[in-house]
């Protein structure tokens, strides 16, 4: 069962790719100091783009569904790798909403487990065919 599908079409123009998903039009692009002209975010980003909107849609559901107030939410993510190409994502939640400590540690809890934090975690078998 597919889950999403994406799809680029490269023309050879740079970096520049234009993605359909979903029925949305997106860019991606490399920053200038990577050769690319800045026209859209570059893959790290839409990477960790995925991940902060599913923490804060999941939150926010499950806030939703306890009665909990979340305010004004906001999903932080750094993304960093060392030496040996090892990556780590950092990600802070902040709310401006009186969460007391029980709250936060079950959205803490829930947000471990949010589809893609399961699957950047798990990694995706990538099966890649000529078409």
């Amino acid at each position: 069962m597919a889950v999403a599908r994406a799809s680029i079409v490269s023309t050879g123009t740079n970096y520049v790719h234009d993605i359909t998903t979903a029925g949305f039009a997106l860019v991606a692009d490399e920053p200038e100091r990577a050769g690319g002209t800045g026209a859209g975010p570059a893959p790290y980003d839409y990477y960790l783009a995925s991940l902060a909107a599913c923490t804060a849609i999941t939150l926010r559901m499950y806030a939703q569904k306890k009665g909990w107030e979340l305010g004004t939410l906001t999903v932080d993510l750094v993304l960093r790798k060392d030496e040996a190409g090892h990556a780590t994502v950092q990600r802070t939640l902040r709310s401006d909403a009186a969460l007391d400590e029980a709250q936060w540690t079950r959205l803490l809890e829930i947000v471990a487990n949010t589809p893609v934090t399961k699957t950047m975690r798990d990694g995706a078998d990538i099966q890649t065919q000529r078409g």
